[in-house]
């Protein structure tokens, strides 16, 4: 899913962009009806009480989850014709990690009187922030490269915001705020290393740079959207029409997914008991590879329409909601379930958070320069991956000292860079006529 307040963009009027075409309303008809029959399927086995295998629940309420999460990105992409400020800002970022939310926090508030549910309730978080780093930004580089390549062998324009030696795509200068708040959470969640559970204090304290990170690009200067595939056509809706639908899709959509988060968590811990498949592991990647997909979409969507940049912001900022929103949130939960005052996390998700929270810093050295190139883009994924081909303890812990000492070298390389653009920032404003 999205947030769309990490990068401006242009377009056309919904009016202007849909003359000489056939009918939107057309045009919605297959997707939006596709996407309704997925998701009504997996709310009737839900309703019937039927119990479902695990491997056919998982998939049935997997691909229900899939639907649901697709609607509301399309539906918050064309909420943005309507909503302004720091209103549209704040639905947009909640849409982007409802799944993941209803998800994470059913395991988070079922822990509260079930402990053996408390080995779940971090595995989503840390798997879908771990694929959004590891596998998605490297794949949406790749993505820009091979467009690039495409369209200079026709001689059409290329993306403005790729450069080519080495390849690297190039984010706004906006995009710091979202660094800043990557490296102060990751700072913050070395405490859950130390303590070994996370507290409702630090809860709060990660909510608190959630909601001020809403505020600061909330009064960010933002032009039109540009709205693609399933999200245009609904901006090209009469705006009766368009608001009408887009609020039946918000709440529908949003029903879904909070119904079908108890019966396909079940699923996915009583399917990998059953193929012999680690439990744990099921939670921690099939299940954002569900919530996350939506998302992985639009962005490519936007690299392929030559707006990189864009797609890139789209997968940083909604790794800000996670790491800040929705890891502040699991402790809550947790308590209102009737838990303690902090969720106790044992020796397996320690480690998992100590690895997430390390590639976290080793992404924002990377980014520190405003360019993400294919040689670093290549360590990214190759560390991602390391940790599936060498699954022990051991490796774990050696590929989190890899990323951490790999985050200081840049770290120590660039600070002086830095300083000095920092300086001459000032300066350029201060000097600037009022």
């Amino acid at each position: 899913m999205t947030d769309r307040a990490a990068a401006p963009r242009s377009r056309p009027t919904p009016a202007a962009s849909g003359r000489g075409r056939r009918s939107p309303w057309l045009r919605l008809l297959l997707p939006l009806g596709i996407v309704a029959a997925i998701a009504a399927q997996g709310v009737a086995w839900r309703l019937s009480g039927v119990d479902l295998a695990p491997a056919v629940g998982i998939l049935c309420f997997g691909l229900a989850i899939v639907a649901a999460a697709f609607a509301l990105a399309w539906a918050g992409e064309a909420a943005e014709l309507d909503i302004s400020g720091g209103l549209a800002v704040g639905l947009l970022a909640i849409i982007a990690i409802l799944p993941e939310y209803a998800i994470d926090l059913y395991f988070a508030f079922s822990a509260g009187s079930d402990p053996s549910q408390a080995p779940y309730a971090a595995a989503n978080m840390t798997g879908s922030n771990r694929l959004l780093l590891g596998f998605g930004w490297p794949f949406l580089l790749l993505v820009a490269f091979l467009v690039f390549r495409g369209r200079r062998a026709r001689r059409r324009p290329t993306d403005p915001d790729v450069v080519t030696r080495p390849f690297a795509i190039a984010l706004p200068r906006d995009n710091r705020v979202e660094l800043g708040l990557l490296a102060i959470a990751s700072a913050l969640t070395l405490v859950i290393a130390l303590t070994g559970r996370i507290h409702v204090l630090l809860g709060v304290v990660l909510l608190a740079l959630f909601v001020w990170y809403l505020v600061r690009v909330a009064r960010t200067e933002s032009e039109e959207p540009e709205l693609v595939g399933v999200a245009r056509d609904l901006g090209r809706l009469p705006v009766a029409a368009r608001r009408t639908v887009v609020v039946a899709i918000f709440v529908l959509s949003a029903v879904v997914i909070l119904l079908l988060a108890e019966p396909f968590a079940h699923s996915l811990v009583s399917g990998g008991r059953v193929l012999g498949i680690d439990d744990f592991l099921l939670v921690q990647w099939l299940a954002p590879l569900a919530s996350e997909a939506p998302e992985f979409v639009i962005a490519v969507l936007f690299v392929v329409r030559g707006r990189a940049a864009t797609g890139l912001g789209i997968l940083l900022a909604s790794k800000v909601n996670q790491w800040t929103a929705l890891v502040g949130t699991l402790p809550i939960a947790h308590a209102v379930g009737g838990g303690g005052w902090a969720l106790p996390l044992d020796g397996r998700q320690t480690e998992e958070f100590v690895l997430t929270a390390a590639q976290t810093l080793l992404g924002v050295a990377m980014l520190l320069s405003l360019r993400f190139d294919w040689r670093w883009a290549t360590v990214l994924f190759a560390l991602f991956a390391a940790t599936f081909v060498f699954p022990s303890t051991e490796a774990r812990w050696l590929v989190s000292a890899s990323y951490a000492a790999l985050a200081l070298v840049l770290l120590l390389a660039r600070l002086p860079r830095l300083a000095h653009q920092a300086r001459e920032h000032r300066k350029s404003v201060a000097n600037r006529p009022e």
